[in-house]
Formats: C-alpha cells, sequence, structure tokens
C-alpha cells in the first residue's frame, strides 16, 4: 500500500512546476482557466471564472484577484519579457483591479473584459516567437527545426 507521501510525491511529478518556458506556459494555461473559464453559467452558457465570481467580495474579492493576475505578470517578467509586454500586462490587470472594484459595475466589466485571458494571449505570441519549442498546436507540443 503506497504511503501518503508517496502519492503526494507522485502528484506533484505531474505538476509543471520548472522555470522553463514550457512549464511556464503550462502553469499560466491553468491559472487563466481557473480565473476566466472555471464554471459555465447556465442559462447563458458562458464560462465563469474566479476572477467574475471572486470579484463579487467587496474590496478583498479584488484584492485576491487582483494577485493572482500579478503573479502571471510576475511569471512572464521570469521568462525574460520585454518591458513594454510587461507593461501591457500589469495595465490589463490595473484595469480590471480598478474598474472591478466598483460595485455592480465593476462586476459586470469582470464578466466582459478578462484580463488574464488578453494576459496569456500577450505571453503565448511572445513564447511562440522566442520559444517556439513550447507552441502547442491541438494539444501536441510542436517541435520547431531549423
Amino acid at each position: 500500500m503506497p504511503s501518503p507521501q508517496d502519492h503526494f510525491d507522485r502528484i506533484a511529478g505531474q505538476l509543471p512546476v520548472g522555470r522553463d518556458p514550457a512549464s511556464v506556459r503550462r502553469r499560466l494555461e491553468a491559472m487563466e482557466a481557473v480565473l476566466e473559464r472555471a464554471f459555465i453559467v447556465p442559462g447563458i452558457n458562458r464560462p465563469v471564472g474566479l476572477d467574475a465570481i471572486v470579484g463579487l467580495v467587496p474590496v478583498v474579492g479584488d484584492v485576491i484577484t487582483a494577485a493572482m493576475g500579478a503573479w502571471m505578470v510576475w511569471e512572464a517578467r521570469n521568462l525574460g519579457m520585454s518591458k513594454f509586454h510587461l507593461m501591457r500586462m500589469a495595465g490589463n490587470v490595473g484595469v480590471d483591479t480598478a474598474l472591478g472594484a466598483i460595485p455592480l459595475v465593476g462586476d459586470i466589466f469582470d464578466f466582459a473584459f478578462r484580463s488574464n485571458t488578453r494576459n496569456l494571449r500577450i505571453l503565448k505570441k511572445w513564447l511562440d516567437k522566442h520559444h517556439p519549442h513550447t507552441m502547442i498546436v491541438e494539444g501536441e507540443v510542436v517541435e520547431r527545426r531549423p
């Protein structure tokens, strides 16, 4: 019978915890999915994530989602993205946080703006250009050869 530590080690071994661009890409894709597309709202069939749900809690929810968005920018910084791209990503998080703090209007804005999806798009475009070996097509990692 496997011990709890063996079970933990097996699960931890499957997580993308490396600092390489492919691991960072998988981590940020997972974070974006949790923040923007975790649940489907019945009736309208539109995906909603923790960003919109936690954002319903005044002040605390916006701080939590801003911290998660800032973590995505931090990961991009660690990859060596340009300051221009980092500022665009930070701007998306800032706009989302500032407008998301407005009661009711901010909640609707969180539902529509999806700053984390925008930031993931910026990151993927940069990774595809600077680290093409991380590119994924139809669920498969694509290796480009010169």
